[in-house]
């Protein structure tokens, strides 16, 4: 999973490698539908490996943060409803999860996101997380972009 579900801005949900081609990339979306598209150089496309939240520290890298959520929620669905809670509860709740985030950096945005992120990844049987905290070659966790 580290490498093959991938974000893609300004395209709403996961998204799972499929298939590399000359100019392009197909996915397919981690939902219900499973539908398959081509993604091209233009389009901005991160995996959730390449993704770390800010904290007051170090950085923690995203697979920690869905560690720590799928731990407090027991490998269910969120219990919070992120659609409609306000950001002093947003902020509140992921308080009990990674305690020391910067509130300054994290915005309630990157909050609903991130729990946007499991619900889909949860749902869709994805939750062992802890694989992908394994080094593989050439990785190297200082070299992630920030979220």
């Amino acid at each position: 999973m580290k490498e093959t579900i991938l974000s893609i801005a300004n395209k709403p949900g996961l998204y799972k490698l499929v298939s590399r081609g000359k100019n392009n990339l197909i996915v397919e979306s981690v939902d219900e539908n499973h539908r398959r598209m081509p993604v091209f150089n233009s389009d901005r496309v991160t995996s959730l490996a390449d993704i770390a939240m800010y904290t007051e520290a170090d950085d923690v890298p995203l697979m920690n943060v869905l560690i720590a959520l799928r731990e407090k929620e027991e490998g269910k669905a969120c219990s919070i409803n992120f659609r409609k809670a306000s950001g002093a509860e947003l902020r509140e709740y992921f308080a009990t999860v990674l305690p020391d985030f910067d509130r300054d950096r994290v915005h309630d945005s990157d909050i609903r996101k991130l729990l946007q992120w499991y619900n889909i990844l949860v749902t869709n049987g994805i939750t062992d997380f802890e694989q992908d905290m394994q080094p593989t070659e050439g990785d190297n966790i200082d070299d992630r972009k920030k979220e």
